[in-house]
């Protein structure tokens, strides 16, 4: 519904805060300096991110969040493993102090800050921050990129499934750099998802598009009473089989290679998972998969649909900023808001779908969905 007189208030403030008379005058008010003081500093730091993120790149690359976990650390101790002089080491330090990824412990020394402490629990986290180095090639000319003037991204050779016409040729050496990845930063996707849907009442969970079997590792010791299937490409299919046996769970886990796209997915599943699958696959892709899902469910079967989503409440960025550029440096896919997700599980055949909560919404969402 439109209000024509509140666009015609947003239309005037628009004119007027935008120009320097008024920010000169809300800068200098006393009653509106904090709020201007606040908004500078934030479109700064939109800004400056490429900056801090490249501090937090180096951060990782040197394992200092490691190195200081044990203990603060001086920049003359500091200097020698990072291969720096105390000069420079000093001025990275001072660098990931501002933007709270360390702290000063006294005059000289630094130890882990509020967002760096997060790191050495979270090898995912530093997977994906070395992982950037291609995205960020990709994005040096973003309008190219939109304008759809870029004839081959380094994130889509790197993700060589989304965008092939025979994703399930791929052997061992093309699937082991991207499944890697994905089962390092698949962890606590698993434990927020396992977290918020009791697998209690279900006999068999086959993960579509599993990879390595990160997940249904972690629902098999959650759940010894529950039967495990992969079903992915059959190269990374083999290396989930391998995992399924280090883990002890070989005799009652198995991985089926396939195409998903072109292969009828087994059968035996009273619940399927697809993680971080759907968000991977444009509109005609994601449906041609939940189609194949719903075919292989019995009546009242389950589907669980664990991603990143847009419009995300407090997480807004997370969804349409980074992974929609992701995405199209992919060349394929896009997050969806959950009414969108709903309406597609629908057409495919699915009901009562329902948004589950989970803990953290902006890195994992949770739908639930019946057969239909």
């Amino acid at each position: 519904m439109q209000f024509p007189f509140i666009e015609r208030m947003r239309n005037w403030r628009d004119r007027m805060m935008s120009t320097a008379g008024f920010q000169r005058w809300a800068a200098d008010f006393p009653l509106t300096r904090r709020v201007a003081g606040r908004r500078a500093r934030e479109l700064f730091d939109i800004t400056a991110g490429f900056v801090y993120s490249q501090i937090l790149y180096a951060c990782v690359e040197l394992d200092l969040f490691d190195k200081l976990a044990g203990g603060p650390l001086t920049a003359a101790e500091l200097a020698g493993p990072m291969g720096m002089s105390e000069v420079r080491a000093e001025r990275l330090l001072r660098a990931a102090v501002a933007i709270e990824l360390l702290e000063r412990r006294g005059p000289d020394r630094f130890g882990l800050g509020r967002h760096g402490i997060a790191m050495p629990g979270n090898p995912g986290i530093a997977a994906m921050v070395k992982h950037h180095r291609m995205l960020y090639r990709d994005l040096a000319d973003p309008l190219a990129l939109f304008r759809g003037e870029v004839e081959q991204t380094e994130l889509g050779r790197y993700w060589s499934y989304a965008g092939s016409l025979d994703p399930a040729a791929d052997g061992e050496d093309r699937v082991a750099e991207y499944s890697t990845l994905m089962t390092a930063s698949t962890g606590f996707v698993a434990e927020d998802t396992l977290d918020a849907y009791s697998l209690r009442d279900h006999k068999c969970l086959m993960d579509v598009g599993g990879g390595e079997g990160r997940f249904l590792v972690q629902a098999g010791e959650r759940w010894p009473h529950l039967d495990l299937m992969l079903f992915d490409l059959p190269a990374v299919a083999e290396r989930a089989t391998r995992n399924f046996e280090q883990a002890g769970l070989a005799a009652r886990a198995r991985a089926v290679g396939g195409n998903i796209k072109a292969d009828a997915l087994p059968k035996g599943a009273d619940i399927i998972s697809l993680v971080r699958v759907i968000l991977d696959h444009n509109d005609d892709g994601a449906m041609m998969i939940l189609r194949a899902v719903r075919a292989a469910l019995p009546e009242e079967g389950t589907l669980l649909v664990t991603e990143p989503m847009s419009e995300t409440p407090g997480a807004e960025s997370v969804g349409d900023a980074y992974f929609g550029l992701y995405l199209l440096a992919m060349g394929s896919g896009r997050t969806r808001p959950p009414r969108e997700l709903k309406a597609m599980l629908r057409e495919a055949g699915f009901n009562q779908v329902r948004l589950v909560r989970t803990r953290r919404p902006l890195q994992t969402r949770l739908l639930i969905a019946k057969a239909a």
